[in-house]
């Protein structure tokens, strides 16, 4: 009971009360008691505290620590056990992303079909990998095989040269692409056509092209590496972000109509990767457009994507965003507050048409 509510019934005094008072020692020895309590109360909570994390919370802590540990080391194994003696195709694979995916897939054991329009660029990257050797897995010689993913009469021969090379594909990555630089009102037609045969129509005739093959064996995996863009679109990008968009819809109807037949589909979506892929855009009236843009030049390293993707392709993943967190918040903003995207968008537009003409 709280003694201050026994003050009112007190009996009133002749005089003032002093430190000499009996009462007076006695009301202040109660208080004193009184404030006491909530000190005591601390304190011995905090012993509590301190038993029970030394006998119980800290050998939980640490037991937590040890089981997520082991949880990601079988992901580590599961991941390279799964590209282990695997023939992985890689479109796109002298430069860039793709030069790195064939690093890293090689290292993992992986049987590489490398796949691009250089002969000589192909070839020296073969003999790289054949000389690299690996410390934990055995690794095998790569084979390569030269066409234009932009040609259509290339796409038939080009499929039939790569199932020659180990008799079947576990993998397809279709990581050749090309990148674009223009106003909508300025660029030709044709440009929009180069850049949708580069970025879609060769990879969705290539992934036709193997997938019966697949199909029969009931086991395949089927990769595509899109962009952020494939799900938001950025100002002076639009042929580019048409191309990713549509890229998205293909292999997510992809996904759904072969998971009868036991083939998975992952989709990936980097950000902003430091390659050339600025510097060999084309632009509006189809030339090079020969800059490295700072947000490429600040992009994150193709060995960490690249590895990333390893990963993603171990664990089965159908949709994978690989970018910083203000491209994926703006994926979700887009969706939530369509309003406000967009006109975050028209300022961008504003700015970079304004650093243009200044």
């Amino acid at each position: 009971m709280d003694p201050l509510i026994l003050v009112p019934y007190l009996p009133r005094a002749e005089r003032s009360p002093g430190p000499e008072d009996l009462g007076w020692r006695a009301m202040c020895q109660v208080l004193q008691e009184h404030q006491m309590c909530p000190r005591r109360k601390s304190l011995l909570r905090a012993r509590v505290m301190d038993f029970i994390t030394s006998t119980a919370i800290l050998p939980l802590l640490l037991g937590c620590v040890g089981l997520f540990s082991l949880f990601k080391l079988l992901q580590w194994l599961r991941m390279r056990a799964y590209v282990r003696n695997a023939v992985v195709v890689i479109t796109g694979a002298t430069s860039g992303l793709g030069r790195e995916c064939a690093r890293v897939f090689h290292a993992a054991g992986a049987r590489l079909v490398l796949c691009g329009r250089n002969a000589e660029a192909l070839e020296e990257l073969s003999q790289e990998l054949a000389a690299s050797r690996a410390l934990e897995v055995q690794t095998h010689k790569p084979c390569t095989v030269t066409f234009d993913l932009a040609d259509p009469g290339a796409i038939a021969g080009a499929a039939s040269e790569i199932l020659q090379c180990f008799g079947h594909v576990d993998v397809l990555i279709n990581n050749a692409g090309i990148s674009y630089r223009g106003a909508i009102v300025d660029t030709s037609p044709d440009v929009d056509k180069r850049v949708m045969e580069t970025n879609y129509f060769g990879p969705v005739a290539l992934t036709k092209a193997l997938l019966p093959a697949m199909i029969r064996r009931r086991q395949g995996h089927v990769v595509a590496i899109s962009s952020i863009q494939g799900k938001i679109s950025l100002p002076f990008r639009s042929a580019y972000a048409a191309s990713k968009h549509a890229t998205q819809a293909f292999f997510d109807c992809l996904r759904a109509e072969v998971e009868q037949h036991d083939i998975e589909v992952t989709v990936i979506s980097p950000g902003y990767i430091h390659t050339n892929l600025s510097l060999n855009a084309v632009t509006a009236d189809g030339s090079k457009y020969g800059v490295m843009d700072e947000t490429t030049a600040q992009g994150r390293s193709p060995v960490q994507v690249a590895q990333d993707i390893l990963a993603a392709l171990g664990k089965k993943k159908k949709d994978v965003v690989l970018a910083d967190p203000m491209p994926s918040l703006a994926v979700y903003l887009r969706t939530l507050a369509p309003g406000l995207f967009f006109r975050l968008m028209a300022s961008r537009a504003r700015k970079e048409r304004k650093s243009k003409h200044s």
